[in-house]
Formats: structure tokens, C-alpha cells, sequence
């Protein structure tokens, strides 16, 4: 999600949508647990929507196999314009990933298992046009031995006060009497799995949207409630009083992969407040209540809301809900 927030004062779709009322932008590969499409990340120019997405199959099938940009100009119909397989990247699979414009041209992120260590990471490539990346000319963002973290990925986009802001998915360890083994960490090829990390929301600034100085973090699971095991924020918008994030949770491990929305505040982009204590605020109706990665774009006077929810079968799905928009002035 890439958004100028100082364009857009109080940006305030209906916050409790019924995910099933979305209309269905992309399917899963297959049915049944594990096969999922989404991790949606959105972009807009004057002239279409950008959106990067994600297909992953069950674990002993490739889990996060692919991920691809397409391209709308009603923000519901897209074509596929970019793609790029884990085999590209050698790795065991890919996530969500954003794409942003900066002065030197296009940007996409991407987010994958690091072959060599096997944490998540962040690369970044640059290209002149959304359809034009090359792979091979990546160059690294962030590495979780660089942030002194388990992992990072999931890199999500806000543009505000003249500075580009990047929240990030982290895997801080737990807290323990032992020290854990590479092999209980990262012998999965994914830490988030391991029942050893806490899922917190990471944070770093830029100037340019290439060169990015790490804060620290900025929201983390809670203590004893629905979300004591993953915080991650989704996506950000601006309100009258400052700034709301959905963000993913979930109570365990066991929610891993199935997490549900939660809301939180901020006056700084910094210091979040947690609205969603006592349970998560939407979810879906079928299975463990899977709603998550929502992400957003304004464009054509309309608000589109992009998510990933659980089917009926245990797969999930990618949808998108529209509600009509109209500018309040600049902040």
C-alpha cells in the first residue's frame, strides 16, 4: 500500500464491512488448507491501479510460489502484467511484497525466505515501469541479522510529512531460559512457525523510499488477549484525529497463517494504542475467522479495500469492497 496521507483528510470507509459482500478478485490455485492468493499490496497512478499479490500452495507442495503485479483501471478487473517464481529468487517462498514511485523510478520490494540463512528478508528493485523488473537487479533493504531480529517481511508503504514510513513484520525470539537452536528456529525455512518468536510490527523512514533508517518497533502482541502472539499492521489511514492501522492477530502459533483484524490509533505514526482489546474487529465467517493483509487505495472518487479471507474449504481467497469517496481538503 502506498498512500500520500497529506492528500486525503479523514479517509473513512464503513470500518465494519462484511468481508463476504467483497467481490472476488483472484482465486485460489486449488482448494482445501494451504492454497491461498492474496498478501495484496496496492498502488495508483493517474491512469490504473497496481496491485502485487501473492499465490502459495500447501507446505510439501512449494508454499509461497509466486507473486505477481497486476493492473485495473476499475480497481475490481485486473491483468497480470509481472510475475516473478520462488525458483527466480532460490528461495522457499515468497510473501507479500509493495510497490511505490520514488524519483528514480518504479519500486517494488519484495519479501522472501533468504536461501543462505533462512529468515526472511527485503529486497528492493527499481524499474521505469511496473512491468519492467529484472530480478537479477535487486539489491538488499533488509536482512533480519542487519535488524538483529529472527525475521522481517512484509513491508507496507505510507507517505507523510514528507517522509516515506515502511512498517515491517518482524519475529522478535521470546524470551527464555535457553538458547534457542538454528535448527528450532529456522529449520522450517519459516521462524513464524516455530512457537519461539513474538509477531511484532517493525518501522523505518526514508527520505528517498530507497535508503531506509530503521526505528525500532512500534506495535507488539499483546499480553493475554486474541492477539498474544502476532501485531502486524496491514495498512494505514489517516483520520481527523491522526492516523488508524488494521492490523493482523493472532492468539498462538496455531494462528499463524489464519490471522484475524484487529484496529489500532496513532497520533505520530509511532506510538500506536490498540482499539481491538478484547477480540478482533473483523473476521470471516468461515474457518478460524481468517481476515487479513488488508490494504486499500483511493482513486475515481472511490475507496477500494482489498483483503485476504478464508473460504468455506479452508483456502482463502482475495476480494476487494468499493465505497464512493469524496475529498475533505488537504490537512
Amino acid at each position: 500500500m502506498v498512500v500520500n496521507l497529506k492528500q486525503h483528510n479523514d479517509m473513512t470507509p464503513n470500518w465494519l464491512f462484511d468481508p463476504t459482500q467483497g467481490q472476488i478478485v483472484r482465486e485460489p490455485l486449488a482448494s482445501g488448507a494451504g492454497n491461498w492468493v492474496g498478501a495484496p499490496g496496492v498502488f495508483s497512478d493517474a491512469n490504473a491501479v497496481y496491485l502485487t499479490y501473492r499465490y502459495r500452495q500447501p507446505r510439501d507442495q512449494g508454499r509461497g510460489i509466486e507473486s505477481r503485479i497486476a493492473r485495473s483501471v476499475d480497481g475490481v478487473h485486473f491483468e497480470d502484467i509481472w510475475r516473478v517464481h520462488q525458483s527466480e529468487l532460490e528461495t522457499s517462498s515468497v510473501e507479500r511484497f509493495a510497490l511505490d514511485k520514488t524519483p528514480a523510478g518504479y519500486v517494488l520490494y519484495l519479501s522472501f525466505v533468504d536461501p543462505v540463512d533462512n529468515r526472511w528478508r527485503i529486497d528492493q528493485v527499481i524499474a521505469q515501469r511496473p512491468d519492467q523488473f529484472r530480478i537479477h537487479q535487486r539489491e538488499p533493504l533488509f536482512t533480519a541479522t542487519q535488524l538483529n531480529v529472527a525475521a522481517v517481511k512484509d513491508p507496507v508503504l505510507v507517505h507523510a510529512h514528507g517522509l516515506s514510513w515502511m512498517f515491517l513484520s518482524t519475529a522478535v525470539v521470546s524470551p527464555s531460559d535457553r538458547e534457542y537452536t538454528e535448527e528450532e528456529l529456522h529449520g522450517s525455512q519459516d521462524v513464524y512457525t516455530s512457537g519461539f518468536i513474538a509477531s511484532t510490527t517493525g518501522l523505518a523512514v526514508s527520505r528517498d523510499g530507497l535508503h531506509y533508517q530503521w526505528l525500532g518497533h512500534v506495535l507488539e502482541p499483546s499480553l493475554h488477549h486474541w492477539d498474544a502472539y502476532a501485531s502486524r499492521i496491514s495498512t494505514v489511514f489517516s483520520t481527523a484525529h491522526g492516523f488508524m492501522a488494521f492490523y493482523d492477530g493472532g492468539a498462538s502459533v496455531q494462528d499463524n497463517y489464519e490471522e484475524r483484524t484487529g484496529v489500532c490509533v496513532s497520533t505520530d505514526l509511532i506510538h500506536w494504542t490498540k482499539l481491538s482489546v478484547e477480540g478482533p474487529w473483523l473476521v470471516s465467517p468461515h474457518g478460524k475467522g481468517t481476515l487479513r493483509y488488508i490494504d486499500y487505495v483511493i482513486w475515481n472518487r472511490q475507496v477500494f479495500l482489498y483483503y485476504e479471507m478464508a473460504c468455506p474449504d479452508g483456502s482463502h481467497e482475495l476480494r476487494v469492497i468499493v465505497y464512493p469517496h469524496e475529498e475533505k481538503g488537504d490537512q
